[in-house]
């Protein structure tokens, strides 16, 4: 079995995750999130896939 998993789905995870611990800081997590994957969109996830 071959597991594929993408970045980007695993910091939305992490994202929601800590929001609905810690509501109080949406704005900040929301800004990371927007951040990373703007970072990914413009250099490319080829390189950071996990397999």
């Amino acid at each position: 079995m071959n597991l594929n998993l993408g970045l980007t789905p695993l910091i939305s995870l992490i994202a929601g995750i800590l929001i609905l611990i810690m509501p109080r800081l949406l704005n900040f997590i929301v800004a990371i999130y927007l951040i990373t994957i703007g970072l990914i969109g413009l250099f490319g996830a080829g390189a950071m896939r996990l397999n």
